[in-house]
């Protein structure tokens, strides 16, 4: 979910939104008098990098599941994709 560094344009007062670009673009419009404020950065969002990495990380037994993929019936055979995605 990103996260939004706003701004009070009257008295100042800053805060962080976390939602989705759709809702802050409705919340910028109900509320004139607030602005990104830009000293902070751009939007950040707090889910990056390789979801592979992630999920051997945060969830044990994952590596093991994957390694058993490799063993199914059919595994590595698309043909519907020249270079399909293979572990």
């Amino acid at each position: 979910m990103p996260t939004y560094p706003v701004k009070n344009l009257t008295t100042g007062e800053e805060k962080e939104l976390h939602m989705s670009m759709k809702d802050y673009m409705t919340w910028k419009e109900e509320n004139p008098d607030w602005d990104k404020d830009w000293s902070k950065g751009c939007a950040g969002a707090g889910e990056a990098g390789d979801w592979r990495d992630k999920m051997s990380k945060t969830h044990p037994g994952w590596k093991d599941v994957m390694s058993k993929v490799k063993e199914a019936p059919g595994y590595g055979m698309s043909t519907k994709h020249k270079d399909s995605y293979q572990w």
